[in-house]
């Protein structure tokens, strides 16, 4: 039985399968996922688990060199932008932020390996990280 990291076997099974600018997403309860990309759904009720939960456990399970967010986190969820930037800084890597409109945040959800549902219910909390190269 495994004893640290993601015990989720699907987030972990999505993990080790990545490979370097393979990405990942992170979504609230309400963000729409294609028929064709896997979905992992944590919801457990509104609120459960929070997207700061999810994204905090896979920055501790995943090297990521990039995040793609939607432009309307900046004046419609400020509070989780901010945390985001707070857990990229410590981090202590220099990750790019690149921000893009909703609409096309869930246009790249195609791509994804996996979206991993949360149980968030504020705006715009969804996040597309790059995988980075854990050699490098």
């Amino acid at each position: 039985m495994k004893k640290s990291g993601i015990l989720n076997s699907d987030i972990s099974r999505v993990l080790s399968y990545m490979g370097h600018t393979d990405t990942l997403c992170i979504g609230d309860c309400g963000l729409p996922i294609p028929a064709d990309t896997e979905r992992i759904d944590l919801t457990v009720r509104f609120g459960s688990p929070s997207f700061m939960e999810v994204l905090s456990a896979i920055a501790e399970d995943m090297v990521f060199e990039r995040v793609v967010l939607a432009e309307e986190i900046k004046t419609q969820n400020p509070a989780i932008l901010t945390q985001i930037q707070e857990l990229l800084n410590r981090r202590n890597a220099k990750i790019e932020i690149e921000f893009v409109s909703h609409v096309q945040l869930k246009e790249r959800t195609k791509g994804c390996k996996a979206v991993l549902r949360t149980g968030e219910t504020t705006p715009y909390a969804n996040i597309i990280l790059e995988s980075g190269c854990i050699f490098a």
